[in-house]
């Protein structure tokens, strides 16, 4: 899957279960709501923690001399 696809539905998920959340009038819907949300943001948090690590590793990966142009 397209990492940036799955961030960005991950994204519209978590806006629909906020709003939804927003709505609910029941202690019992909030509280099913708002793990909802946990979870969702749990999830987006792992994907952008690993896209972190991975852009790290990237730039390690680099040098002085590739910065300045010089091979």
């Amino acid at each position: 899957m397209n990492p940036e696809k799955f961030m960005e539905d991950l994204m519209k998920e978590l806006d629909v279960a906020i709003k939804a959340m927003s709505k609910a009038k029941t202690i019992e819907e909030k509280v099913a709501h708002s793990q909802i949300v946990k979870n969702l943001s749990d999830a987006l948090g792992v994907f952008l923690n690993l896209a972190s690590n991975m852009m790290e590793n990237d730039l390690d990966d680099f040098d002085e001399n590739d910065l300045a142009g010089n091979h």
